[in-house]
């Protein structure tokens, strides 16, 4: 009979000792790499999320005025502002469903603002008046954000405030968002009837 030698048993299992380390190599560098890709997925789903709802809300966008808590009437139906000043978006929108079929409007007033690095979007459930709901989250990460009003025909920063001027034609989004980088959306304003 024949066997193994000592050396040859040693080979073998040296070899198999690297062709191991190899394959634990290439699935450890695989689940990273998992980790990494649905990482990035979640993070563009959050924006995707974000230019749905921001769309949504502003080809919904209505000429109607509201008041604030304390009673006084807003200067301008939609307002937009820089960075500095919060909120930085606000409008009545129309079309907020009522399924239940609650006591209520379909109008909705809405802000945007930006709170320690996250955009965020508010609601009331009353037009005029009434307190805003809890935030909801749509971005965190944000370095930087600049929104731009077409009106009249040029790109401009803040809006003129007054009744007598029109809504914005358009809303351009400039984000720099932690782990993708400078994002530009464009957004058409449709202006419904109050």
């Amino acid at each position: 009979m024949k066997g193994f030698t000592l050396v040859e048993m040693l080979v073998a299992l040296f070899i198999f000792a690297l062709i191991a380390a190899a394959g634990i190599t290439v699935m450890r560098f695989a689940v990273d790499n998992q980790a990494v890709v649905r990482g990035r997925a979640d993070r563009l789903g959050e924006l995707q999320r974000t230019r749905a709802i921001l769309k949504a809300d502003l080809v919904q966008v209505t000429a109607r005025r509201t008041r604030d808590q304390s009673g006084r009437a807003r200067r301008e139906a939609f307002y937009g502002g820089d960075v500095t000043n919060q909120p930085l978006l606000r409008f009545t929108r129309a079309g907020w469903d009522n399924p239940d079929a609650a006591p209520r409007a379909s109008l909705q007033y809405v802000e945007y603002r930006l709170q320690e690095g996250r955009l965020e979007r508010l609601a009331g459930a009353a037009l005029d008046g009434g307190a805003l709901g809890t935030a909801q989250v749509l971005v965190a990460g944000v370095r930087a954000l600049d929104f731009r009003f077409l009106w009249r025909g040029q790109w401009i920063e803040t809006l003129p405030g007054g009744p007598e001027n029109p809504l914005p034609q358009a809303v351009r989004l400039d984000m720099d968002v932690d782990g993708i980088g400078a994002i530009s959306q464009l957004f058409a304003v449709t202006v419904s009837p109050p």
